[in-house]
């Protein structure tokens, strides 16, 4: 019964360590499991660390998928302001896209997720920087995933393709 009374002291240390020094915390579950000393390591707040990590590599992603999106609508919207430097901000977002992707390729199971997610964001940044009512922008995500990935953007708009 001591034991036990202590082990659960300790864990609350352990927890405490946490809250006021992420770093060391880390380290010290690092070296914990590298050692094989399971029953000492911090489960309950290590786990929700390692999901942290998971929704942070999603937020990396859905980041870079709204930029994309963004120069798109205005594209679409704006057509008397298009410009190299919109061609050149879709493209090097869609390699962002790319590299996020070849980096955690578990993430494609959430894709269409984050895409629609992503778009609410573009939507609003696009309307918000044009000056032109959220309203006029479709409420969903006007494009398939591959052509936000490979359209030309020395194209033609959306909607007004042949």
């Amino acid at each position: 019964m001591a034991q036990r009374t202590e082990q659960a002291g300790a864990l609350r240390g352990v927890g405490a360590i946490r809250r006021q020094d992420l770093y060391i915390w880390a380290g010290e579950q690092a070296a914990l499991l590298r050692a094989g000393r399971l029953a000492e390591i911090d489960a309950t707040n290590l786990a929700d660390e390692i999901e942290d990590v998971g929704s942070a590599r999603y937020d990396k992603l859905e980041r870079p998928l709204t930029a994309p999106l963004q120069p798109m609508l205005k594209w679409d919207h704006q057509t008397g302001r298009r410009s190299r430097s919109r061609q050149n901000t879709i493209r090097e977002q869609r390699q962002r896209v790319t590299r996020q992707l070849g980096r955690n390729p578990g993430l494609k199971a959430r894709l269409d997720e984050a895409w629609q997610g992503a778009y609410q964001y573009g939507r609003d940044r696009a309307s918000t920087e044009t000056d032109v009512d959220l309203a006029a922008f479709p409420p969903v995500l006007p494009y398939a995933v591959d052509e936000v990935m490979s359209r030309d953007h020395g194209l033609e708009p959306f909607g007004d393709q042949p």
